[in-house]
Protein backbone atom coordinates (compact mmCIF):
# COMPACT_ATOMS: atom_id res chain seq x y z
CA UNK A 1 0.00 0.00 0.00
CA UNK A 2 1.68 3.22 -1.14
CA UNK A 3 1.32 6.74 0.24
CA UNK A 4 -1.11 7.85 -2.47
CA UNK A 5 -3.51 5.01 -1.79
CA UNK A 6 -3.31 5.72 1.94
CA UNK A 7 -4.19 9.37 1.32
CA UNK A 8 -7.10 8.42 -0.92
CA UNK A 9 -8.40 6.03 1.72
CA UNK A 10 -7.82 8.41 4.64
CA UNK A 11 -10.61 9.49 6.91
CA UNK A 12 -12.27 12.88 6.98
CA UNK A 13 -9.99 14.30 9.70
CA UNK A 14 -6.79 13.10 8.01
CA UNK A 15 -7.91 14.54 4.69
CA UNK A 16 -8.75 17.83 6.37
CA UNK A 17 -5.29 17.94 7.97
CA UNK A 18 -3.63 17.16 4.64
CA UNK A 19 -5.71 19.85 2.91
CA UNK A 20 -4.59 22.44 5.47
CA UNK A 21 -0.97 21.37 5.06
CA UNK A 22 -1.32 21.58 1.27
CA UNK A 23 -2.58 25.15 1.62
CA UNK A 24 0.41 26.11 3.78
CA UNK A 25 2.77 24.42 1.36
CA UNK A 26 1.40 26.17 -1.75
CA UNK A 27 1.41 29.60 -0.11
CA UNK A 28 4.88 29.06 1.36
CA UNK A 29 6.46 28.06 -1.95
CA UNK A 30 4.75 30.96 -3.71
CA UNK A 31 6.18 33.37 -1.13
CA UNK A 32 9.61 31.77 -1.38
CA UNK A 33 9.80 32.28 -5.16
CA UNK A 34 8.43 35.84 -4.90
CA UNK A 35 10.86 36.73 -2.10
CA UNK A 36 13.78 35.37 -4.14
CA UNK A 37 12.78 37.70 -6.96
CA UNK A 38 12.29 40.74 -4.73
CA UNK A 39 15.57 40.36 -2.85
CA UNK A 40 17.51 39.54 -5.99
CA UNK A 41 16.16 42.64 -7.73
CA UNK A 42 16.90 44.77 -4.66
CA UNK A 43 20.51 43.53 -4.53
CA UNK A 44 21.09 44.19 -8.21
CA UNK A 45 19.62 47.69 -8.07
CA UNK A 46 21.60 48.46 -4.90
CA UNK A 47 24.80 47.56 -6.72
CA UNK A 48 23.85 49.83 -9.62
CA UNK A 49 23.01 52.69 -7.28
CA UNK A 50 26.23 52.40 -5.26
CA UNK A 51 28.22 52.53 -8.47
CA UNK A 52 26.38 55.70 -9.49
CA UNK A 53 26.70 57.27 -6.06
CA UNK A 54 30.44 56.68 -5.86
CA UNK A 55 31.22 58.04 -9.30
CA UNK A 56 31.58 61.49 -7.75
CA UNK A 57 28.74 63.08 -9.70
CA UNK A 58 26.52 65.87 -8.46
CA UNK A 59 23.75 64.84 -6.11
CA UNK A 60 21.12 66.20 -8.46
CA UNK A 61 22.12 63.75 -11.18
CA UNK A 62 22.25 60.89 -8.69
CA UNK A 63 18.77 61.85 -7.47
CA UNK A 64 17.36 61.53 -10.99
CA UNK A 65 19.03 58.14 -11.43
CA UNK A 66 17.79 56.99 -8.03
CA UNK A 67 14.20 57.65 -9.09
CA UNK A 68 14.68 55.04 -11.82
CA UNK A 69 15.65 52.35 -9.30
CA UNK A 70 12.38 51.78 -7.40
CA UNK A 71 13.42 48.38 -6.00
CA UNK A 72 16.67 49.62 -4.46
CA UNK A 73 16.51 50.28 -0.70
CA UNK A 74 19.68 52.38 -0.93
CA UNK A 75 18.17 54.55 -3.65
CA UNK A 76 15.10 55.05 -1.45
CA UNK A 77 17.33 56.13 1.46
CA UNK A 78 19.17 58.53 -0.79
CA UNK A 79 15.97 60.09 -2.11
CA UNK A 80 14.65 60.66 1.42
CA UNK A 81 17.95 62.07 2.67
CA UNK A 82 18.42 64.26 -0.37
CA UNK A 83 14.93 65.72 -0.13
CA UNK A 84 15.45 66.52 3.55
CA UNK A 85 18.83 68.10 2.83
CA UNK A 86 17.40 70.14 -0.03
CA UNK A 87 14.48 71.31 2.08
CA UNK A 88 16.72 72.49 4.91
CA UNK A 89 19.00 74.30 2.49
CA UNK A 90 16.06 75.98 0.74
CA UNK A 91 16.41 73.86 -2.36
CA UNK A 92 13.46 71.57 -1.69
CA UNK A 93 12.66 69.57 -4.87
CA UNK A 94 9.03 69.43 -3.83
CA UNK A 95 8.66 73.15 -3.16
CA UNK A 96 8.61 74.76 -6.54
CA UNK A 97 12.02 73.86 -7.93
CA UNK A 98 12.82 71.16 -10.41
CA UNK A 99 13.01 67.69 -8.89
CA UNK A 100 16.60 66.86 -8.12
CA UNK A 101 17.79 70.46 -7.91
CA UNK A 102 21.22 70.66 -6.30
CA UNK A 103 21.00 71.72 -2.64
CA UNK A 104 21.80 75.40 -2.55
CA UNK A 105 24.46 76.62 -0.15
CA UNK A 106 22.29 79.32 1.44
CA UNK A 107 22.36 80.64 4.99
CA UNK A 108 20.83 78.12 7.38
CA UNK A 109 18.11 78.78 9.91
CA UNK A 110 19.21 75.95 12.23
CA UNK A 111 22.63 74.98 13.65
CA UNK A 112 24.55 72.45 11.53
CA UNK A 113 24.41 69.79 14.25
CA UNK A 114 20.63 70.00 14.43
CA UNK A 115 20.33 69.80 10.67
CA UNK A 116 22.53 66.71 10.57
CA UNK A 117 20.49 65.15 13.36
CA UNK A 118 17.32 65.68 11.36
CA UNK A 119 18.92 64.12 8.27
CA UNK A 120 20.11 61.17 10.33
CA UNK A 121 16.61 60.71 11.73
CA UNK A 122 15.16 60.83 8.21
CA UNK A 123 17.62 58.21 7.00
CA UNK A 124 16.86 55.99 9.98
CA UNK A 125 13.14 56.25 9.38
CA UNK A 126 13.59 55.40 5.69
CA UNK A 127 15.85 52.47 6.58
CA UNK A 128 13.29 51.01 8.98
CA UNK A 129 10.57 51.39 6.37
CA UNK A 130 12.64 49.60 3.74
CA UNK A 131 13.57 46.77 6.11
CA UNK A 132 9.91 46.40 7.04
CA UNK A 133 9.05 46.13 3.36
CA UNK A 134 11.67 43.46 2.78
CA UNK A 135 10.42 41.49 5.79
CA UNK A 136 6.84 41.53 4.53
CA UNK A 137 5.31 38.02 4.39
CA UNK A 138 8.22 36.44 6.26
CA UNK A 139 5.89 36.01 9.22
CA UNK A 140 3.91 33.47 7.19
CA UNK A 141 7.02 31.38 6.60
CA UNK A 142 7.84 31.52 10.31
CA UNK A 143 4.28 30.53 11.17
CA UNK A 144 4.41 27.68 8.69
CA UNK A 145 7.62 26.34 10.20
CA UNK A 146 6.22 26.58 13.72
CA UNK A 147 2.72 25.19 13.44
CA UNK A 148 2.62 22.71 10.54
CA UNK A 149 4.48 19.96 12.48
CA UNK A 150 1.83 20.24 15.19
CA UNK A 151 -0.97 20.16 12.61
CA UNK A 152 0.54 16.97 11.23
CA UNK A 153 0.95 15.59 14.74
CA UNK A 154 -2.72 16.29 15.42
CA UNK A 155 -3.61 14.16 12.41
CA UNK A 156 -1.31 11.42 13.67
CA UNK A 157 -2.78 11.42 17.17
CA UNK A 158 -6.29 11.38 15.77
CA UNK A 159 -5.44 8.51 13.44
CA UNK A 160 -3.89 6.45 16.25
CA UNK A 161 -6.93 7.08 18.42
CA UNK A 162 -9.11 5.89 15.56
CA UNK A 163 -6.94 2.77 15.13
CA UNK A 164 -7.25 1.89 18.82
CA UNK A 165 -10.97 2.51 18.65
CA UNK A 166 -11.16 0.02 15.77
CA UNK A 167 -9.19 -2.50 17.84
CA UNK A 168 -11.68 -2.10 20.66
CA UNK A 169 -14.62 -2.50 18.33
CA UNK A 170 -13.30 -5.59 16.51
CA UNK A 171 -11.37 -7.16 19.36
CA UNK A 172 -8.47 -7.86 16.99
CA UNK A 173 -5.02 -6.38 17.64
CA UNK A 174 -2.97 -8.19 15.00
CA UNK A 175 -0.50 -6.19 12.93
CA UNK A 176 -2.41 -6.63 9.71
CA UNK A 177 -5.46 -5.02 11.25
CA UNK A 178 -3.79 -1.95 12.71
CA UNK A 179 -0.90 -1.33 10.29
CA UNK A 180 -2.93 0.50 7.60
CA UNK A 181 -4.49 2.83 10.17
CA UNK A 182 -1.15 3.59 11.84
CA UNK A 183 0.52 4.17 8.46
CA UNK A 184 -2.29 6.52 7.47
CA UNK A 185 -1.87 8.43 10.73
CA UNK A 186 1.90 8.77 10.35
CA UNK A 187 1.53 10.21 6.86
CA UNK A 188 0.16 13.43 8.37
CA UNK A 189 3.29 13.81 10.52
CA UNK A 190 5.50 13.29 7.47
CA UNK A 191 3.43 15.82 5.53
CA UNK A 192 3.70 18.34 8.37
CA UNK A 193 7.49 18.01 8.42
CA UNK A 194 7.67 18.21 4.62
CA UNK A 195 5.85 21.55 4.77
CA UNK A 196 7.68 22.92 7.81
CA UNK A 197 11.29 22.19 6.85
CA UNK A 198 11.38 24.28 3.62
CA UNK A 199 9.56 27.08 5.45
CA UNK A 200 12.12 27.18 8.26
CA UNK A 201 15.08 27.01 5.87
CA UNK A 202 13.65 29.76 3.66
CA UNK A 203 12.80 31.96 6.67
CA UNK A 204 16.33 31.76 8.08
CA UNK A 205 17.88 32.31 4.65
CA UNK A 206 15.75 35.35 3.85
CA UNK A 207 16.22 36.77 7.34
CA UNK A 208 19.98 36.58 6.92
CA UNK A 209 19.79 38.32 3.54
CA UNK A 210 17.57 41.06 4.97
CA UNK A 211 20.01 41.58 7.85
CA UNK A 212 22.78 42.01 5.28
CA UNK A 213 20.62 44.53 3.42
CA UNK A 214 19.94 46.38 6.69
CA UNK A 215 23.67 46.54 7.42
CA UNK A 216 24.25 47.85 3.89
CA UNK A 217 21.64 50.55 4.51
CA UNK A 218 23.25 51.56 7.80
CA UNK A 219 26.65 51.87 6.16
CA UNK A 220 25.23 53.87 3.28
CA UNK A 221 23.40 56.12 5.75
CA UNK A 222 26.73 56.96 7.39
CA UNK A 223 28.27 57.57 3.98
CA UNK A 224 25.45 59.90 2.92
CA UNK A 225 25.57 61.66 6.29
CA UNK A 226 29.24 62.39 5.70
CA UNK A 227 28.39 63.93 2.34
CA UNK A 228 25.56 65.94 3.90
CA UNK A 229 27.90 67.16 6.65
CA UNK A 230 30.30 68.60 4.10
CA UNK A 231 27.47 70.36 2.27
CA UNK A 232 25.96 71.73 5.49
CA UNK A 233 29.29 73.04 6.75
CA UNK A 234 29.97 74.64 3.41
CA UNK A 235 26.56 76.30 3.57
CA UNK A 236 27.28 77.45 7.13
CA UNK A 237 30.47 79.13 6.04
CA UNK A 238 28.52 80.87 3.27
Amino acid sequence: MNALSLILQAGVVARGVLAVLLFFSLVSWTLIFLKFRVLGRADRQDERFLKLFREGRQLSGIYEDARRLPQSPLAALFREGYRELSYMLKGNPGAGGQPGAEPAAKPMELPPDELLTRISRTLRHASLREVSGLERSLIFLATTGNITPFIGLFGTVWGIMDAFHSIGMTGSANLGAVAPGIAEALITTAAGLAVAIPGVIAYNYFLNRIKSAATRMDLFGLEFLGTAERIVHRAGRG
